[in-house]
């Protein structure tokens, strides 16, 4: 594929920080499953990461207004951005619903789908810091997809095993939405993935 023109790089370092972030995040979630202990410290270390994503997506967007030639498209810019975030305001968002609704035994689904994430981000990274050149993109995002496919599976397993044993239709609620979350944030990773593919392909 024809190298993409780097009129400004450092957005693709601004990025890469970015998408490591997430692994940050990932590896956060997944060991709070692992060891399902000191739980509201473990899950502030996940909102600290976070707020530091948010940061650096303020970061990009700043830079963005400020930038007269970009290394591609604007928009696509701006969504990169915002769909990368989306990825760790989900992780958060999974974590907050244990902490509001006191979630003391979650489901081993919810440790398998924080592993998924984790293995999503993992290629993520690895798109993002091939973006640059755009060669060997597209096989990590068909990785991403295949890997939210698999979590949909998980997720669907988890919540009809979840109705037919459950006999508290509190606790089903809290860890329904529980796994929904966490579910959502491999769906917002293949986002991440569409938005990396609709870049190479314009720059191919």
């Amino acid at each position: 594929m024809v190298r993409l023109i780097p009129k400004d790089t450092s957005f693709f370092e601004m990025f890469a920080a970015m998408s490591n972030n997430l692994i940050d995040a990932a590896r956060a979630l997944v060991d709070l499953f692992a060891d399902y202990h000191n739980v509201e410290s473990k899950i502030e270390d996940i909102r600290r990461i976070e707020h530091r994503g948010d940061e650096m997506t303020h970061s990009i967007m700043r830079k963005l207004n400020q930038t007269f030639i970009t290394p591609f498209d604007r928009e696509d810019i701006h969504t990169l951005a915002s769909s990368l975030d989306d990825v760790v305001d989900f992780i958060n968002a999974a974590c907050a619903r244990i902490v509001m609704y006191r979630i003391t035994d979650p489901p081993a689904e919810a440790g398998q789908l924080a592993r998924l994430i984790l293995a999503q981000c993992e290629e993520l990274e690895k798109a993002v810091s091939h973006l640059q050149k755009s060669d060997d993109v597209l096989r990590h995002c068909v990785e991403i997809n295949r890997l939210e496919n698999e979590a949909d599976q998980v997720s669907r397993v988890a919540i009809a095993r979840l109705f037919d044993h459950e006999t508290n239709p509190i606790t089903l609620i809290k860890i329904k939405e529980l796994l929904e979350f966490l579910e959502t944030a491999t769906d917002k990773a293949e986002d991440v993935a569409d938005v990396l593919e609709t870049i190479v392909l314009k720059n191919a």
